[in-house]
């Protein structure tokens, strides 16, 4: 791979990752409910669907998926759906008052359950496997940067180890930002609308996928 196409990839990663999207906004609620290092396994579950996505898209298989109507369609639908129910079980989300789980507090402090970190990894690695505009975008992008005349494996190793080294930089700048904001949401009201607003966010993003179209070949 070519020093300047390296460096226009480098330049389109940063651009795609500070774009909102379903990561960011998991890795802004994940950093305002838990902090910023129990975030980090929430991060590292996007990074490794953001991997498989590249592969899948490198590979050839992403081209196929996009030709398929039926194929894309139940990708598209599993992926709504899938951020729906995200959002709606934040927004349901019980708020009790108590000390924090593991740590003492004023009885009057508000307490959060926190997701397992296996959870916390597989709703990162779901959220973006089963984006349908990561796949699209992959698909469109990714050959601009691939010289067929070099070893694919090599290429595509480069290009993940790009993508994510920028997406965790930018997911744990999100994330940081919201941690910063903690003390803001000490109060079971502020956690409600805390709470409402990011599965609002969650269960918009998730419905706008239905209207996400395959390039027609």
């Amino acid at each position: 791979m070519r020093w300047e196409v390296w460096l226009a990839y480098f330049a389109a990663c940063w651009v795609i990752a500070v774009s909102p999207g379903s990561g960011a906004v998991l890795s802004m609620s994940h950093g305002l409910s838990y902090g910023l290092k129990k975030t980090s396994t929430t991060i590292l579950g996007l990074q490794t669907g953001l991997v498989i996505i590249l592969l899948v898209a490198g590979g050839g298989l992403g081209a196929l998926l996009l030709a398929s109507e039926e194929a894309f369609l139940i990708v598209k639908t599993i992926g709504a759906m899938y951020l729906i129910y995200l959002g709606v079980q934040q927004w349901r989300a019980k708020v009790e008052t108590g000390p924090q789980d593991g740590a003492s507090g004023p009885p009057g402090a508000v307490r959060v359950s926190t997701m397992s970190r296996r959870r916390r990894f597989a709703t990162g690695l779901l959220t973006n496997v089963t984006n349908p505009k990561g796949i699209i975008f992959m698909v469109a992008v990714l050959p601009q940067f691939i010289d067929p005349g070099h070893p694919l494996g090599v290429q595509l190793a480069i290009l993940a180890a790009t993508m994510c080294f920028v997406d965790l930089i930018v997911m744990h700048g999100y994330a940081l930002l919201a941690s910063r904001m903690q003390g803001l949401f000490r109060n079971a009201r502020a956690v409600r609308w805390q709470n409402r607003f990011f599965g609002g966010v969650l269960v918009a993003v998730g419905t706008a996928l239905f209207f996400v179209r395959r390039h027609h070949t």
